[in-house]
């Protein structure tokens, strides 16, 4: 199954901008719960997985960031709001990028963030121009992680550090191979996952070096379980803008990787040798 092209993804999120907004609110990633039972709203979970990587990574005053794949820019806000820094966030999402500059001015923060419409396969930037690199559920998007992270080592700074949260493959019955295959059958090629160990091996061969890892997969399950109920409340908006049989595709999407125990979710931090 082929894997959406950067454009096709771009198109996708500006033709169904409100339906994201009411899918998943300020932020397009995952919540994070202690457990399936705790009375926490999407948005309050979402902002603690934001927290919980930048926890991961050694933020300071001054520092350059870039977002790769910044939605709206809600977690670009919350880092500038909590340190004096500069973020720079990309999207291949014009209409993303535009509704983030406005957040930005909104949140009084526009001195010190910025939106661009840029392809992450393609970064327009110069050689060791950022001191961060953040990607908060974007990477599963490129058509090329390996690519991407070269990409991300070219424009740090020696010492710059990234930090990543994104899909990851579990040992489940059958073994990886078999997990890997329901993962993509369940998600028609939108989704590809890879091993802890396999994605530990591609950061350093991007020429960076892994330094913490977290395995956060029980806390971000429920996600799915919320987006499956807030989609399924979205029917009589969404069909008539994708239609009954891509909408009926997307629940029984979340449904089944709300299921599938090989689908993890991995937070990441590594280092480029100073």
């Amino acid at each position: 199954m082929k894997k959406p092209t950067p454009n096709e993804i771009g198109q996708g999120y500006d033709a169904f901008a409100d339906l994201l907004d009411q899918l998943w609110g300020v932020n397009l990633h995952h919540g994070y719960w202690e457990d399936a039972s705790e009375n926490v709203s999407v948005t309050g979970a979402a902002n603690r997985l934001t927290d919980k990587l930048a926890d991961l990574l050694t933020i300071e005053a001054g520092d350059r960031v870039l977002d790769l794949g910044c939605g709206i820019g809600e977690p670009a806000i919350r880092l500038a709001t909590a340190h004096t820094i500069e973020v720079v966030g990309i999207s291949i999402s014009g209409r993303q990028v535009e509704r983030a500059q406005e957040r930005a001015v909104s949140a009084g923060l526009a001195d010190r963030l910025s939106f661009e419409l840029a392809d992450a396969m393609d970064l327009p930037y110069p050689e060791e121009s950022f001191d961060i690199v953040w990607a908060l559920e974007s990477l599963h998007h490129m058509p090329d992680r390996a690519h991407v992270l070269r990409q991300v080592t070219r424009v740090l700074r020696p010492g710059g550090r990234v930090a990543i949260g994104d899909f990851m493959l579990l040992p489940s019955a059958g073994g990886y191979e078999a997990g890997a295959a329901r993962v993509n059958e369940a998600s028609k090629g939108v989704l590809s996952v890879i091993g802890l160990d396999a994605y530990l091996a591609m950061i350093r061969a991007a020429g960076l070096v892994p330094v913490a890892t977290e395995d956060v997969s029980k806390h971000t399950r429920p996600s799915w379980a919320k987006a499956e109920e807030r989609f399924a409340a979205l029917r009589e908006q969404a069909v008539p803008h994708i239609g009954k049989e891509q909408f009926d595709l997307t629940l029984a999407r979340f449904r089944a990787f709300s299921q599938e125990p090989a689908l993890g979710y991995a937070l990441l931090t590594a280092h480029k040798p100073a």
